[in-house]
């Protein structure tokens, strides 16, 4: 009888919770976040369907040229129309475009920080929750050590992120920790896709293989690592991750 009083209750207690309102979660970056190469749509994947996940990150973009380029204005046209949700999340990472060399490049110390710290405000502003991303890290290796090359640009996205009292998750800490761990072999599984093989003659094979972007599997697997930092650093989004 007891048991079965127990069982009714709990069955009581499923039936009137509450269902979750339904959120936008955007994503905002480079490559390393958009579709096909990045692991944007692997942290998609990790949210309940009560989320509307859009993933516009680009390839090629820096903090300059995202906005430059008119592509941040659908991003607030998003916000500014998104008022059936109970809440629009954005998350924002660049600093691979942002380097010294690239087409799109920016100062570290003046130009990057400010950069990311404009959209964290412009989110605000529009009543979104902002949230900040280091660089998902590059996977070279020097010997049987990662080179972590943009540490620098999460120390700066950091310090935007303080500047404005947002959340920030550390990506590039916690993919550098995990690719140091893996090493070189396992590490190159990872990407978009397999090493060539060497060339008979020496000559170059075109290949999509690089250190930088991502197959499906690292898709899932820094897709995952992005969704438990961003239960921790956000609790209000725990709920609604897988």
């Amino acid at each position: 009888m007891l048991a079965a009083l127990m069982l009714s209750a709990s069955a009581a207690a499923v039936g009137t919770t509450a269902p979750l309102p339904p959120i936008r979660v955007i994503l905002v970056g480079d490559s390393t976040v958009a579709p096909g190469n990045g692991y944007g749509d692997g942290l998609c994947a990790h949210f309940r369907p009560e989320v509307t996940c859009v993933n516009l990150g680009a390839n090629g973009r820096s903090s300059k040229s995202f906005r430059a380029e008119g592509r941040w204005n659908k991003v607030l046209d998003l916000l500014q129309d998104g008022g059936h949700f109970g809440a629009q999340y954005v998350l924002v990472q660049f600093g691979h475009n942002d380097q010294p060399g690239k087409r799109h490049a920016t100062d570290l110390v003046t130009e990057f920080p400010a950069n990311m710290a404009r959209y964290a405000a412009d989110v605000r502003a529009l009543g979104g929750v902002p949230v900040l991303v280091t660089p998902l890290t590059r996977r070279t290796f020097k010997g049987a050590w990662l080179r972590d090359t943009l540490a620098p640009w999460g120390a700066a996205t950091k310090r935007a992120a303080a500047r404005e009292n947002v959340a920030v998750l550390d990506l590039n800490t916690a993919s550098a920790a995990a690719v140091q761990a893996m090493g070189p072999a396992e590490a190159d599984t990872l990407a978009e896709a397999p090493p060539p093989p060497p060339s008979p003659d020496g000559a170059k094979v075109k290949s999509k293989f690089d250190w930088t972007h991502l197959g499906p599997k690292g898709a899932a697997l820094f897709g995952a690592m992005v969704g438990r930092q961003l239960a921790r650093e956000v609790p209000a989004i725990a709920p609604y991750l897988k």
